[in-house]
């Protein structure tokens, strides 16, 4: 798997989500992921196929959180796990054929948060991992401690799957991120505030120029 660049993480965002996805699709975001904590089975599928109608077809990949079966009967083309689900090995029993037509089944992403959280990540075969927090965030409920650019550095160094940057990144702090050798960013508060359409487009090409 290559390196892709602007990951978008749709958590409560302020505008529905098939605009969301429709403005990701057409800003080429190439992974588009629905973290919704707080929703039931019934609204995160109906948000998830709300999402999947705009990006089936397209070269924007639709990411389920945590939920393996839920990933499945989306049809997303990928299902980002945190430590505290299944593990790889069981989620791809679950989504083994899945979606993604390349490599025999879904991708399959990992959340990670030290050195050695992300070796394992590898060693298992994640197919990309994300790393951070790299700054203080409040998106999480009980966040992991800051992890810092000069570990993000170390470990996009010794991996050959995608690293994926996450945690407190904006525009004023991405510089940093970009020149520890970071490729692909996710910024979850600073797209999910846009009011409009139009606001969340202008915020993606940003951070896309700055990457």
């Amino acid at each position: 798997m290559r390196d892709f660049g602007l990951y978008v993480i749709i958590t409560r965002p302020r505008i529905p989500y098939g605009e969301v996805a429709r403005v990701c699709v057409e800003r080429g975001v190439r992974m588009l992921q629905l973290r919704e904590k707080e929703l039931d089975d019934r609204a995160l599928l109906a948000a998830a196929a709300e999402i999947r109608a705009v990006t089936r077809g397209t070269e924007t990949r639709f990411v389920m959180n945590d939920r393996a079966d839920l990933a499945l009967l989306a049809e997303a083309d990928a299902v980002h796990l945190g430590q505290g689900d299944i593990s790889l090995e069981q989620a791809r029993r679950i989504v083994g054929a899945g979606a993604e037509a390349k490599g025999g089944g879904m991708l399959i992403g990992l959340s990670t948060h030290s050195e050695a959280q992300a070796r394992e990540a590898i060693a298992a075969g994640a197919d990309y991992i994300g790393f951070g927090p790299v700054y203080a965030t409040p998106t999480k409920a009980v966040p992991d401690p800051t992890v810092g650019v000069e570990l993000l550095r170390e470990v996009v160094g010794f991996s050959p799957v995608p690293v994926v940057a996450i945690g407190g990144i904006f525009p004023e702090n991405l510089p940093d991120v970009v020149a520890a050798g970071a490729r692909n960013v996710c910024s979850v508060r600073y797209l999910m505030e846009a009011d409009t359409a139009k606001e969340l487009g202008q915020r993606i090409e940003r951070l896309q120029e700055m990457i």
